[in-house]
């Protein structure tokens, strides 16, 4: 049976295939009572359109774009109970590729209608959620300023070539409390936290993430220099990013970041203005997606 009510929220800068005309094609063709079509310019601009879409009483509503449009849409939706589909169009799917929801319209529509329901849990940052990771020091730096022209020019790879610029920023002096009791305090250069296991730029930084498990996963990274990073990239890249030197990881339901100064940090590749401090907890179960079948 189909849901009644449909809404798709995207954004118009994004290409894919036969682009929106070909998902409006695919949808109606799959059968619904309304419709409700909303485009923007940029994905900031999708939290109203998501919220507008809830108040609507969609059943399901499809997002097109990356996983900032994502993150904007599925902020507004948390604890909802409104369904939402993934069509990955942007230059980052990373919720996407961890779920195998693959870079194909009338798949990603297919699986919106017919695929299985699955609640997954949302991390929440100073009051705003995040589906797949947040990140403060190198990770956001390297997100910043990966902007939309690099990013369309040259793909992931955006990433890789504004990390370079930031391998020898120094560290700065952290207090991390897990769950209350204080877990770190030290200098580092990056901190993480992630909802599954494979983030920016394709790097698998959390091996044994799972986005229901009702955990966050927690990581620190002390690394300075290019010797240091190329030594946690290169464990990264072999699959335990927990046997580096320069690596601390644990899991939290709730975790409390103090900064020695104020840092940029990121929410699912979105930068957010400077913070000094990051309270951040898990958020069970507060979101509806559409996911392909188990293998």
């Amino acid at each position: 049976m189909s849901p009644a009510t449909v809404a798709v929220i995207a954004h118009r800068k994004k290409t894919l295939g036969g682009g929106l005309d070909e998902l409006r094609r695919l949808i109606t063709d799959e059968g619904c009572d309304t419709l409700l079509w909303y485009e923007v310019s940029k994905s900031r601009k999708a939290v109203k359109k998501a919220r507008r879409a809830r108040e609507a009483g969609a059943d399901l509503v499809f997002v097109w774009g990356g996983d900032g449009m994502v993150q904007r849409c599925v902020a507004a939706l948390a604890g909802s109970g409104t369904a939402v589909a993934i069509v990955p169009a942007g230059t980052a799917n990373l919720l996407a590729a961890n779920l195998g929801i693959p870079q194909d319209i009338a798949e990603a529509v297919r699986i919106g209608f017919h695929g299985p329901q699955r609640k997954l849990d949302l991390g929440k940052v100073n009051g705003e959620h995040f589906a797949v990771m947040a990140g403060a020091g190198f990770d956001a730096a390297m997100i910043e300023q990966a902007d939309r022209k690099l990013k369309d020019q040259f793909g992931r790879l955006a990433y890789v070539w504004t990390g370079l610029r930031h391998i020898n920023d120094d560290a700065v002096p952290v207090k991390i409390k897990i769950d209350g009791t204080k877990w770190f305090q030290g200098e580092a250069s990056c901190v993480l936290l992630g909802n599954v296991s494979t983030i920016t730029g394709g790097i698998r930084a959390f091996d044994d993430a799972k986005p229901d498990d009702g955990w966050m996963e927690v990581g620190v990274a002390t690394a300075e220099g290019a010797l240091d990073w190329a030594r946690t990239l290169g464990r990264m890249a072999a699959g335990r990013s927990d046997r580096s030197p320069f690596v601390q990881i644990t899991r939290a339901k709730a975790v409390d970041i103090t900064f020695g100064a104020k840092v940029r940090y990121e929410l699912d590749g979105g930068s957010r203005d400077k913070a000094r401090r990051l309270k951040a907890r898990i958020d069970p179960g507060a979101l509806i997606l559409c996911v392909p079948e188990p293998a």
